[in-house]
């Protein structure tokens, strides 16, 4: 059982603020990167000094200041940082307070070396986290100030040219890697460079009542209409942004990790809102994501590395509204045979989505890269889902198919119940990355007894092993009358 965590009974330090952002920026404090970090020493000593079951918290300064800018900051057992409302801890952007050896942070590469380490970090941990009604704000689409790209691109502009081959090297806000028991609480979390927030290895992760949003208002228009010529492209750096242009800004990226809850949340990104991964060691298993609300982005995904396998997973109680994004998925399994593996035992209930061009992805051919690891996806179960459609492509595009190369046989097995699409039906995605030409295939599927709305679209065919087990009935479709809350209502930053 996992209740909301508490803010900390016990404060070590309270720092207070001297920075005035202004309309929600910082970039007039650090123009030059002499002063980029001024507040990272004494957040660090706070948190170093400060005794276990404790915390450090940010405050307000005397005159009514908000803002902290600071480089990288390393957690410790125990100690949980507390951002107080109001308050907003910015990241850096000069990219050698992040840089990690490489000499490389800010720029896009032909090797990845991983150059940049994260805003805030958390290694083999017990007990820290972050909490707090404040805000951190990683900058992303502010122009750097050194490196080869000072004054010509921001992170979000170096992001992009990994559209032409590059790797980018920038750096996550919150990375937590093994350790156990890490709390997000009511924190907003924006505009990060890359990730928002990744675990790795983690038994016990809970985010409750977190915000997580790229681009916020600051680096774009409203409803994120910008006009043309303004956001990024290969080579020319971007004044304005949109989710569709800020790459890789995952919201919530739980990887190799046990007993994981995120709930009551609101994502709203450029990448996948969730990405749960198993790569690696050891398995993802006992996930639970419930009463949490997607916006732009590519969904509630698992994948692609699946390769240490993952189980026991539930999502219920969804939200996601795609707007159109010719990017937006809703739920979706990913992965190759280069990171594939078992993704058993996953379930999705009370689901509500609207305004996607793929609201339905199960696909083991996610790339075109290969290997010997194969994908697996059994055991998944869809009970009561309800997609409303869209004006812009109507029910969507749905992809189902198994694994079925190489000598191996992993059919898709998944339960369709009471799963309602309104309005014109979707339809099936075209094959891709050497699967399978024609969708379905190698799918075991099971109806009912509650209705499936494209059944009719489904027939079996010993050509593409796809059976169908049950019939669907008659079912009233989930009530999606009061799923869709504006991100604005909830998040004074969100431009939706």
């Amino acid at each position: 059982m996992v209740t909301e965590p508490p803010l900390p009974s016990t404060v070590c330090a309270t720092l207070h603020a001297t920075l005035i952002p202004v309309n929600g920026s910082l970039d007039n404090a650090d123009s030059s990167s002499s002063i980029s970090q001024p507040d990272t020493t004494r957040i660090q000593q706070a948190i170093t000094a400060c005794p276990a079951g404790q915390a450090v918290k940010l405050a307000a300064g005397i005159s009514g200041e908000s803002g902290f800018l600071s480089g990288p900051l390393t957690l410790k057992s125990g100690v949980q940082l507390w951002i107080d409302a109001g308050i907003t801890l910015f990241a850096s952007r000069n990219p050698a307070d992040f840089d990690n050896g490489p000499g490389t942070c800010g720029t896009a590469t032909a090797a990845d070396p991983h150059a940049c380490s994260p805003l805030i970090l958390a290694a083999s941990t017990v007990g820290s986290g972050v909490v707090g009604a404040g805000t951190i704000d990683g900058r992303g689409g502010s122009l750097l100030t050194s490196g080869p790209n000072a004054g010509l691109r921001s992170w979000w502009d170096v992001a992009y040219q990994s559209k032409s081959g590059l790797n980018q090297q920038n750096p996550r806000l919150i990375q937590v890697n093994k350790g156990s028991n890490f709390a997000l609480h009511g924190i907003t979390i924006q505009n990060s460079p890359n990730f928002h927030v990744v675990t790795s290895g983690v038994a016990g992760v809970t985010a409750w009542g977190i915000k997580i949003l790229s681009p916020s208002a600051v680096y774009t228009k409203p409803g994120y209409a910008c006009a043309s010529g303004t956001t990024p492209d290969v080579l020319t750096p971007a004044t304005c942004f949109t989710p569709d242009t800020v790459k890789n800004t995952d919201g919530f990226d739980p990887g190799t990790s046990s007993k994981v809850l995120l709930a009551y949340s609101y994502i709203s990104t450029g990448d996948d809102d969730v990405a749960v991964k198993a790569g690696g060691n050891p398995s993802s298993t006992q996930l639970t994501f419930a009463h949490n609300h997607f916006y732009y982005g590519h969904g509630m995904s698992i994948g692609s590395e699946t390769d240490a396998g993952l189980s026991d997973m539930v999502v219920t109680d969804l939200s996601i509204d795609g707007f159109d994004s010719p990017n937006g998925n809703g739920l979706r399994i990913k992965s190759d045979s280069s990171r594939g593996g078992s993704v058993h035992n996953v379930s999705y209930s009370q689901i509500c989505m609207r305004n996607l061009r793929k609201p339905l992805v199960f696909d083991p051919f996610y790339s075109s890269a290969t290997g010997s690891l194969y994908p697996n996806f059994n055991g998944i179960t869809l009970s009561g889902v309800h997609s409303l459609g869209s004006a812009k492509y109507g029910g969507g595009l749905m992809s189902f198919a198994g694994y079925a190369l190489h000598g191996q046989d992993n059919p898709l097995t998944i339960t369709l119940d009471n799963v309602v699409f309104d309005g014109k039906q979707p339809t099936f995605d075209a094959g891709h990355n050497g699967g399978p030409g024609t969708l379905p295939a190698n799918t075991h599927f099971t109806f009912g007894p509650g209705a499936v709305s494209f059944a009719s679209a489904i027939s079996p065919s010993a050509s593409s092993d796809v059976t169908v087990t049950g019939s669907p009935g008659a079912s009233t479709a989930v009530d999606c009358s009061k799923a869709f809350v504006p991100l604005s209502s909830v998040l004074a930053s969100s431009p939706i």
